[in-house]
C-alpha cells in the first residue's frame, strides 16, 4: 500500500561528527563538505503530525527503511544519497568556486536605505568599489550585489531605479575580475546584470515573484540561488505562519528546485537557500540553524545569510547592525559545522580568517585519532 499523499519523510542527521575517524567510519560526508554525520532521525509526518520517528547510525539505515511502504522507502532512498552527494563547483566567468570547503560571499548593497551600511555605497560609488576591492583581497570567493533593501517593512524598488544602481557595481567588479552574484527578483536586473559581466542570481523570491525571472535564468543558464520566503508579492515576509518551520521551508524549496529543474535549470546551477529572517520569527530561525544538515537531503547546494541579522540582537543586548560581528560569525561557525557550501556575510576578512581556523581543525580532525595497535 502506498502512503497518502500528505505523507512525507524527512531524513535529519542529528549527530555531528569531527571526522570519520572519530566513528570508526561509521559517518557519512554530507554533500561533500568538510561536515560528518553519525547519528540520523527519520522522521515520517502526516497531515503535518508527526507520526513515526526512527533513530539510527550510518551503518542502519537499510533496516530503518524495513518499516516503510515503498512509495516512503524510495524518497528515503533519495535523500540518503543525497546527503552524501558531493557538488560539483560553480563555474563564475572564469572563477571556479570549489564547494568542498565553506566560500565566503560578500556583501556589496548598493540601496540608499540598506541596514548595514545606511547607503553609503550607492552614494559614493568609490568607497564601494574600495569595499569591494577589499573584500576580493580579503578572501572573498563571490561578491553579492544588491540594489533593492528587502529588510522588513522595505518599500518595493521600481526597476529601473534598480538596475541605475546595480549596474555601475557590476561593472566595477567585472573589472576586477570578480566572480559577481547580483540578488535580485526583477528579470530586468538580472538581464542588465548578466550582461554588464555578472554570473550568478540570487533571487529573494525563487524566480516566483517575476514571471520572466524562470525563464531567463533557464535561457542563459547562468548558476541561482532559490531562497525561502513566505510573500509572493512586494512583502516577501508577509504570510510567515508556520505549524512546523523546517519541514514546510524543506518543502517550498523541494518545489521550487523541482520546478527550476523541469523549466530546463541544469540541477547543478542550483543553490538553496533556508531564508533566514525572511518571514520568520526568532524561534522559526533557531529552528531552521539547528535543523541546516536536514536541508542536504534536498540534493543542492546551500547558502546560509544570518550575517548581522535581527536575530543576533534579539539574542544578546539588541545591539545596532553594525555591532553584530560576534553573533554573525557564530552562526557562520554553526552553519560551517552544518556542512553550509556558501556563507552570505558583510565582514569578510573576520568570516574567512574564522572560516580558516575551523578548516585547519577539521583537516587536523582527519589525524588525530589514536588507532589500536595491529
Amino acid at each position: 500500500m502506498s502512503a497518502p499523499k500528505s505523507t512525507r519523510i524527512y531524513l535529519h542527521p542529528i549527530g555531528l561528527a569531527a571526522s570519520p575517524q572519530a566513528e570508526d567510519g561509521a559517518a557519512i560526508r554530507l554533500a561533500g563538505s568538510m561536515a560528518y554525520a553519525s547519528r540520523f532521525a527519520l522522521v515520517v509526518r502526516e497531515g503535518g503530525q508527526v507520526t513515526q520517528r526512527l533513530l539510527f547510525g550510518a551503518r542502519g539505515f537499510d533496516a530503518a527503511l524495513t518499516s516503510l511502504d515503498a512509495s516512503l522507502a524510495d524518497e528515503a532512498r533519495l535523500q540518503w544519497a543525497n546527503l552524501q552527494k558531493p557538488h560539483a563547483p560553480l563555474q563564475l566567468g572564469d572563477r571556479t568556486i570549489r564547494l568542498d570547503q565553506p566560500q565566503v560571499m560578500g556583501v556589496l548593497n548598493v540601496t540608499p536605505d540598506s541596514f548595514s551600511d545606511g547607503g553609503e555605497f550607492l552614494e559614493k560609488p568609490e568607497a564601494g568599489q574600495r569595499h569591494a576591492a577589499q573584500m576580493l583581497e580579503a578572501g572573498a570567493a563571490i561578491i553579492d550585489i544588491g540594489g533593492e533593501s528587502t529588510r522588513p517593512g522595505g518599500a518595493a524598488t521600481w526597476e529601473g531605479d534598480e538596475i541605475e544602481r546595480v549596474i555601475p557595481a557590476v561593472e566595477y567588479c567585472a573589472g576586477m575580475g570578480a566572480a559577481i552574484s547580483v540578488d535580485t527578483r526583477r528579470a530586468g536586473v538580472l538581464e542588465a546584470a548578466l550582461a554588464k559581466g555578472a554570473h550568478m542570481a540570487n533571487d529573494v523570491s525563487a524566480l516566483r515573484y517575476d514571471p520572466r525571472s524562470l525563464t531567463l535564468v533557464t535561457n542563459v543558464g547562468c548558476p541561482v540561488v532559490l531562497m525561502h520566503a513566505p510573500g509572493t508579492g512586494d512583502d516577501l515576509h508577509q504570510g510567515g505562519e508556520y505549524h512546523d518551520v523546517v519541514s514546510e521551508v524543506f518543502d517550498f524549496l523541494k518545489a521550487q528546485r523541482a520546478r527550476a529543474i523541469a523549466a530546463g535549470v541544469a540541477e547543478e546551477r542550483i543553490v538553496l537557500d533556508p531564508g533566514i529572517g525572511f518571514g520568520k520569527s526568532l524561534a522559526d530561525n533557531l529552528a531552521l540553524i539547528n535543523a541546516l544538515p536536514l536541508f542536504h537531503a534536498l540534493g543542492s547546494p546551500l547558502l546560509l545569510g544570518v550575517s548581522r541579522k535581527r536575530m543576533i540582537g534579539a539574542l544578546s543586548s539588541e545591539e545596532p547592525a553594525h555591532q553584530r560581528l560576534g553573533g554573525s560569525i557564530a552562526l557562520a561557525v554553526r552553519g560551517m559545522d552544518a556542512g553550509v557550501h556558501l556563507l552570505r556575510v558583510h565582514d569578510v576578512p573576520e568570516t574567512v580568517q574564522a572560516r580558516n581556523v575551523w578548516r585547519g581543525m577539521r583537516d587536523a580532525a582527519l589525524t588525530d585519532f589514536g588507532q589500536l595497535p595491529a
